[in-house]
């Protein structure tokens, strides 16, 4: 069954492009957990990451981060409190972890080559006490320009390391991480946040309503198929790319902590959270029901095809997935029974953990379109 546009009212069933009775209300079946639990990374889970260069010794751990003396707000450059703020440590503390901050930048982005470390420095330390994983984020500056970058420092969380790996196989964009025991270092995923777009972009006579909503309509079917939860508009980002003529768009992901945690449907689908309604305004506004069936098949077939190139990964991985506890039995429960009344299929029934449920939604949505790629395979095989 595919995906349907309409209003995002919690008792409004799936009616393709119902234009007139679309809200922006959220009701309480569209507001995902306000505390997601951490869930550790298993031995199994260890193995795979090891086997994959996910896996590399730190030489410091997220508990030594947390052991600053003080903080302060940080404010936007118009003034404003954010959701950071920056922390100071005592000298003894300071001169360890600036070391260690710089050698773990290296590894990030130079496979640990230290050569060019003398002139790199940690510029500064920022934390959100927001969120499940209450990540660092730390900026990296070049001492000869001034230039500079961030990475993060978050809580081995394994829904976490789950999410950050589909991602990486399944979508569009390709996402550096590693773990080393409790510690989980991610890059920094340059883009406009979603909220900041949609307040200072959206409207522009220059931005292409077209395109955006194309790119939305193949955001939210990525996240459905994947099953990449809670993505209201602050766990997002928005590139704008130059193109002929024009612009194109791509949304990215920059949150993973609700991969396959929720047990609502709605919960996986971008288009019903209120934050992205002008969004969804968009599409219904610009796009005919062709299109976006169009523009859905488009992002599934070529998910199908990055499956069929790492298929053996992602069978080891789903096959790791599939024996964690990500989540509860409540919400497992919820979330496969209305996956099986969306598809009209039982076999989710079967599924006894999240993973499990993973595993059928690929099918359910890419299997079609396997068949048919690999036949064409097939037939062009000498």
């Amino acid at each position: 069954m595919p995906l349907t546009w309409t209003c995002n009212h919690p008792t409004t069933p799936f009616c393709l492009n119902n234009f007139e009775h679309h809200s922006t209300s959220q009701g309480p079946d569209n507001i995902p957990s306000r505390k997601k639990p951490v869930y550790p990374i298993s031995t199994a889970l260890r193995q795979y990451l090891q086997r994959y260069g996910r896996e590399v010794k730190l030489p410091f751990s997220y508990k030594d981060l947390q052991r600053f003396t003080y903080s302060v707000p940080l404010k936007d450059k118009f003034g404003q409190e954010t959701a950071w703020e920056k922390v100071s440590y005592d000298l003894h503390e300071w001169t360890f972890l600036r070391q260690s901050l710089i050698e773990v930048y290296a590894i990030l982005k130079m496979e640990g080559d230290m050569r060019f470390a003398d002139h790199l420095d940690v510029a500064r330390i920022d934390f959100c006490f927001f969120g499940n994983s209450q990540p660092f984020r730390i900026r990296i500056v070049n001492k000869l320009n001034d230039n500079y970058d961030h990475y993060y420092i978050k809580q081995a969380d394994a829904s976490r390391a789950f999410g950050l790996e589909l991602e990486h196989l399944l979508s569009p964009n390709r996402i550096t991480y590693f773990t080393h025991r409790d510690t989980l270092v991610e890059e920094h995923i340059p883009g406009i946040p979603g909220d900041q777009f949609i307040r200072d972009y959206l409207h522009l006579p220059t931005t292409n309503k077209i395109r955006l909503a194309k790119e939305f309509v193949k955001f939210n079917e990525r996240c459905f198929v994947q099953l990449l939860g809670d993505m209201r508009s602050y766990n997002y980002v928005v590139n704008i790319i130059p193109d002929i003529e024009d612009f194109q768009y791509r949304i990215r992901a920059i949150d993973f902590d609700q991969q396959s945690f929720e047990g609502r449907k709605n919960l996986y689908l971008p288009q019903f959270f209120k934050d992205n309604a002008p969004l969804v305004e968009t599409v219904l506004q610009h796009l005919d029901k062709k299109s976006i069936a169009q523009y859905q098949t488009e992002e599934k077939t070529m998910m199908t095809y990055r499956l069929v190139s790492a298929r053996y990964r992602i069978m080891e991985l789903l096959d790791t997935m599939g024996k964690e506890a990500l989540s509860t039995p409540e919400k497992i429960a919820a979330l496969r029974s209305a996956l099986a009344e969306h598809f009209d299929y039982k076999g989710f029934h079967k599924a006894q953990h999240m993973g499990q449920v993973l595993k059928i939604q690929l099918k359910q949505n890419l299997q079609a379109l396997l068949r048919h790629i690999q036949s064409g395979a097939g037939r062009n095989n000498d």
